[in-house]
């Protein structure tokens, strides 16, 4: 058994399993990693991700989709939305996504990830190859028109404090590895582009769409 030290300390060993990453790709079929949608609130990220997912499926791909919500049910739930508990809250998704991608799935996550420098971090973390950054560019005004709970109305109106696009800054991709206008591109012409770039990656081969 091999092991080796963290930072963490002495007591803290990483274990190196026997089943590896390259023998879970290769059971796959497909290499695992983040596919990481960042762009504002209303912008079609959590939209794109599943529609992607669902076309990933349909060529039998291992996925999971991390959506900002849904992670705020649980290994997220103790954090608000100042700016230190947003880096906390992208830390931890990039952690688990990181931890995905090790099992060879293909982790698409939809954050807004406002901060330029919590994403520059992620991809250290996870690995340049395997980190794949999607900015979901749309004009605020139609990311305002799109919002059904009313969030932008409530952050205008100073009801909500800490909200992106309005009080606090979002600091876009400088050079994302793909840029979707998806406040005018047809959704499924994003998500086309998206499996495309995937497919140019060498993340996934060009299977035969299947009916699952």
């Amino acid at each position: 058994m091999t092991m080796e030290k963290t930072r963490k300390g002495s007591d803290t060993v990483w274990h190196h399993a026997t089943v590896t990453r390259l023998r879970r790709e290769q059971l796959n079929g497909h290499r695992g990693a983040v596919v990481w949608f960042t762009g504002l609130s209303g912008s079609g990220k959590s939209t794109l991700a599943h529609e992607v997912e669902e076309q990933l499926h349909r060529l039998g791909a291992r996925t999971f989709v991390f959506d900002g919500d849904n992670v705020r049910h649980g290994l997220c739930g103790d954090l608000g939305f100042s700016i230190a508990d947003r880096t906390e809250n992208i830390r931890r998704i990039g952690e688990m996504a990181k931890l995905f991608v090790e099992a060879g799935v293909i982790a698409l996550t939809a954050f807004i990830s406002p901060l330029r420098g919590d994403r520059e971090r992620l991809r250290r973390r996870v690995g340049e190859n395997d980190f794949i950054e999607i900015h979901c560019h749309c004009p605020i005004e139609v990311c305002e028109s799109r919002d059904v709970k009313g969030l932008y109305r409530r952050a205008r109106t100073g009801e909500i404090k800490e909200f992106t696009g309005i009080s606090l800054p979002y600091e876009a991709p400088e050079h994302p590895d793909l840029l979707l206008e998806s406040g005018t591109e047809p959704l499924q012409t994003c998500v086309e582009r998206v499996v495309a770039l995937l497919q140019q990656r060498g993340v996934i081969r060009n299977f035969e769409e299947r009916n699952i």
